[in-house]
């Protein structure tokens, strides 16, 4: 992956575990809350360690962050400072893709006579408070805050993902996979933005546990969908992408299938507890995404089968 001339986005911001943009401790449930890309992996984990079924662990704290706030876009209220980038940190990668993410998703908007609003992206280590989503802590992995319009991510998930879950071989080989990750959480404020997530908060609402998670499974493919039209549209205008990259991104979307995180926590797979999608359906919507490179060809909830 090439991206020493992607512009760097003034939208990201550092904090180094004091407490984040919400100053002060307060534990929001509910109203808005977003499960990250890593999440799932983490409870997985959790619940093997304590004898626990992950699916409950997942469900449970699905249904607590929601998925859209019931709210389109909000103007974040400014943080009281800016740091810049911790030492030895990704800081400067995290900037360029969240840039190349802005300027991709701006064009697309702008063909369709829409504005897009740019997301903050927060870069923490450890912990840090946020606003309207409660304690945001490295184990959740990255994830998007609709109220905020704020994107939350402690960059070792990117190491975790090398270490513990084998989504790719090497920090260079894991570059493209590490954008797509963000590429996903932008995916969600897209969603925001256009008013997908509140309509399908407000489903889940009216709805069962089990069909609550089958729209959220939906949202999830979607952002993976999304993500891969990013890299499309963003391919065509710099030529990005090396050979292997896509792979990458794709071992990376098998690597956290909810049938393979079911599986290797606790040996058996629960269909009706799956979030996020199966390891087929996540590499197949990323590749939709990037082969077709449409918004419309990221329709999720009229697909016939996911």
């Amino acid at each position: 992956m090439r991206w020493d001339d992607f512009r760097r986005s003034d939208n990201v911001e550092y904090d180094s575990g004091g407490g984040g943009p919400g100053g002060g401790f307060n534990f929001p449930i509910g109203g808005g809350g977003g499960l990250g890309i890593g999440t799932v992996i983490v409870l997985g984990l959790v619940g093997w360690a304590l004898g626990i079924d992950p699916s409950v662990l997942i469900g449970g704290a699905e249904i607590l962050s929601g998925g859209g706030g019931g709210s389109q876009y909000q103007q974040p209220a400014p943080r009281t400072s800016r740091n810049a980038p911790p030492a030895g940190s990704s800081g400067d990668f995290v900037a360029a893709v969240l840039g190349e993410t802005e300027d991709t998703w701006t064009d697309i908007f702008q063909r369709s006579g829409q504005t897009y609003q740019k997301p903050r992206l927060l870069v923490f280590s450890g912990y840090t408070q946020t606003r309207a989503c409660g304690m945001a802590q490295s184990a959740m992995g990255p994830f998007y805050c609709p109220p905020e319009t704020r994107i939350y991510l402690d960059t070792s998930f990117f190491r975790d993902m090398r270490t513990k879950f084998g989504a790719c071989t090497s920090q260079k080989a894991c570059e493209f996979a590490e954008a797509y990750v963000i590429a996903h959480e932008v995916g969600h404020h897209v969603q925001n933005l256009l008013g997908i997530l509140p309509k399908a908060t407000q489903a889940q609402q009216a709805s069962s546990k089990t069909q609550a998670n089958r729209i959220q499974v939906r949202i999830e493919l979607q952002a993976d969908c999304l993500a891969g039209v990013w890299a499309n549209q963003t391919n065509k205008r710099k030529s990005f992408i090396d050979p292997g990259d896509v792979d990458q991104a794709l071992q990376t979307a098998t690597a956290i299938g909810d049938d393979r995180l079911q599986q290797e926590t606790t040996g058996r797979v629960v269909p009706d507890s799956f979030t996020h999608g199966t390891s087929e359906q996540r590499r197949r919507w990323f590749q939709t995404g990037f082969e077709k490179g449409t918004v419309g060809a990221c329709n999720t909830f009229n697909a016939a089968q996911l």
